[in-house]
Order: structure tokens, then C-alpha cells, then sequence
């Protein structure tokens, strides 16, 4: 009798794998170019684009309002699309000392920048507000965000953003493959409606990394839920920015971070 070699592959007796046939989420590049210049080539979902468009360059610094954009065109190409933005000399110069180059997967961030000062950048004070939300709103913010993702219902394969108000729920939500998107979406799509990010807190599905918290704080979020526990860096840029950052928020209970006085374990007075 011959016997085989452990270290050769056995003969297997498991049926082969059944061959999917469910929906998939869509993934394709996405080009932001400013000044007819791309700035960054990220991959994503193509869907409410002209919120991307806007959300990202409020996060990033690169306008301080939607209007300094003007009209987003959006090309389609064979192999992705094309945002394209138009900014005025004074903005155009500030994008000069943001250079980003090269292409973004979904779960990458800070791609292109090209320093460490660049990475870790300082994040303007947040203006003074006067939201304050219970733990009881920590709960209901995630557990809302769970009702109003369509996609992830379908696909299992994207991330959410929304925005929660106290007294009205989640009153805007936005999806993409890359959390990092979902968040430029929901960003731009508060910033074309004219709604405050003072009024309420940003609900994330994944976890919180420094940029994300740069990101809300650049758009003037002053409270951030996430579901997933932050890193080291993010707390630290809550802590300076002036950002509440609570995570893993279930059945009433919460892990707040950084900044509780934003958090009643009473009614106001």
C-alpha cells in the first residue's frame, strides 16, 4: 500500500461550494479634481456623488463652504469617474500644502499625504454649542443608523453615516464601501442642506481612527458615536479638538472617550 505525504493534498470528500448569486455592492474609482489638477483617485461607491464631492472637501480643509465649489461636474469614463471642482486662487493656493496623489483604497485615509505634519494635522477649535444628548440618545442614534441603510441591507458589504438629533432620530444617512466616503457624504449632504453639524452627532458603523476624527472636526461635528471602539490617536484628537467621541453605545450604556460633559445622566437644568 502506498501512503501519501502529509505535506501533499488530500483527496476531498466536501461538495463543492455553491456558486453565490446575491446582490454585490459596486466599487469604482472615484477621481476628485480640483482646478482641472486630481487630487485624489479614491474607490467607492457611485452614488451621491455631488455630496462626496462637497463632504470631502469640507473635511479636508480644502473650502470652508459649499459655495467656494461652484458647479460639480461629474464625468463617467470607462474605467471610473471623474468629480470635477472649480476653487477660487485664494483656495487653490491652500490645496497646494494638501497634495494628495496616488490611489485610495477603501479603507485607507491619508493617502498621498505627503508628511508627517500633513498627517497628524492640528484641527481648528470647535465653536461653542449647546447640544447635549442622554445616554438613552447614544443608543437610539445607533440603533436608528441600523433602520436607514438600504445598501448594507441588501449587500452586507458597505459602511453608514448618519447624523441623529435629539428629539427627531436620524434625520440623514449616507452608505459607501469605504466609511471614510460614508462620512464625506453625509458631510456634504448636511452642508448642501443647510443643516448645522452643531445640532446633532455623527453615527458611524465602523471604527474611529484619527482621520475620522479630523474629519468630523473639520466639519464641526461635536459629537461622534461610533459603534466600533476608537484607536489611541483618535481619542487624542477628540480630547484636543473638543470632540465627544462614545462608542460601542447599546441598551443604555455607552464608553464615552473624551468630552462627557455633552452627556446628561440627567435632564438639563
Amino acid at each position: 500500500m502506498t501512503s501519501r505525504s502529509p505535506l501533499l493534498p488530500q483527496r476531498s470528500t466536501t461538495p463543492p461550494p455553491h456558486v453565490a448569486d446575491r446582490p454585490l455592492a459596486e466599487e469604482v474609482p472615484l477621481a476628485l479634481v480640483f482646478n482641472g489638477t486630481t487630487l485624489a483617485v479614491m474607490m467607492g461607491t457611485p452614488a451621491d456623488l455631488e455630496d462626496f464631492a462637497t463632504g470631502f472637501s469640507l473635511s479636508e480643509g480644502i473650502v470652508g463652504c459649499p459655495a467656494d465649489l461652484g458647479e460639480i461636474e461629474i464625468l463617467h469614463h470607462a474605467k471610473g469617474i471623474e468629480l470635477r471642482m472649480w476653487l477660487p486662487n485664494n483656495q487653490a493656493q491652500k490645496l497646494a500644502a494638501r497634495r494628495r496623489a496616488t490611489t485610495g483604497p477603501v479603507g485607507c485615509g491619508l493617502c498621498g499625504i505627503d508628511s508627517l505634519d500633513q498627517a497628524l494635522r492640528a484641527t481648528p477649535p470647535l465653536p461653542a454649542d449647546k447640544l447635549h444628548l442622554t445616554p438613552a440618545d447614544l443608543t437610539a442614534a445607533m440603533e436608528g443608523l441600523r433602520g436607514v441603510q438600504p445598501l448594507h441591507d441588501e449587500t452586507r458589504a458597505v459602511h453608514a453615516a448618519g447624523f441623529y438629533v435629539p428629539g427627531q432620530g436620524i434625520i440623514a444617512a449616507r452608505e459607501d464601501v469605504g466609511r471614510h466616503n460614508a462620512l464625506d457624504k453625509l458631510c456634504g449632504a448636511l452642508a448642501r442642506a443647510g443643516i448645522a453639524p452643531s445640532s446633532g452627532a455623527i453615527v458611524l458603523t465602523s471604527r474611529v481612527s484619527v482621520d475620522m476624527v479630523q474629519k468630523c472636526a473639520m466639519f464641526g461635528a461635536p459629537c461622534l458615536i461610533a459603534a466600533s471602539a476608537p484607536t489611541t490617536a483618535g481619542v487624542a484628537l477628540a480630547e484636543t479638538a473638543g470632540v465627544t467621541l462614545a462608542a460601542r453605545a447599546k441598551s443604555g450604556q455607552a464608553q464615552v472617550f473624551t468630552h462627557p460633559a455633552r452627556i446628561l445622566t440627567r435632564g438639563p437644568q
